[in-house]
């Protein structure tokens, strides 16, 4: 019992880079999901929820984010 109350150090710094990880969504992207992220933006515009609905694994705000770091054209 209570080695299940005990955390280690390392228990602790692990869950901060799980944390760090997330906050900072994966912004590569394979060349195939880029073709469809430009295909459908070129269908339906800036709707990232129908365009993330269409890649496993990716949620709109990561292709939201991708798509303005790479294709915005405001400066």
């Amino acid at each position: 019992m209570a080695n299940s109350e005990h955390f280690s150090s390392d228990d602790t710094s692990m869950d901060s880079r799980e944390e760090e990880s997330s906050d900072r969504p994966n912004l590569e992207f394979s060349e195939d999901e880029e073709i469809l992220i430009i295909r459908m933006y070129n269908l339906i515009g800036e709707r990232w929820t129908l365009i993330a609905g269409r890649i496993p694994g990716r949620t709109a705000e990561e292709i939201e984010k991708y798509w303005n770091s790479r294709y915005s054209t405001s400066n």
